[in-house]
């Protein structure tokens, strides 16, 4: 399965990326298969994925939780909470 990735502040700074296109092995199918994946990849990409950091997704810029679907062509974003007043 073919996605596209956004990473936002933070989690920009940390890893160095704005975007990358993935092809997704058999079985990351959620936003928490997808964070497992990227944690794989050990360093800073553990420490943010690996389920210790808050980190938000949306898929196809609609806010969704950790259990989301994600399916073949969909963008997902990575953001940190942010907080307003």
């Amino acid at each position: 399965m073919n996605i596209k990735v956004l990473y936002f502040a933070r989690i920009k700074e940390s890893v160095n990326y704005s975007t990358e296109d993935l092809v997704l092995p058999t079985g990351v199918t959620t936003v928490t298969a997808l964070k497992n994946h990227l944690a794989e990849r050990g360093g800073t990409w553990a420490t943010l994925f690996d389920g210790q950091q808050m980190v938000r997704a949306a898929i196809n810029h609609e806010l969704v939780e950790n259990m989301a679907p994600i399916s073949e062509g969909d963008e997902v974003a990575f953001f940190p909470p942010v907080t307003g007043g």
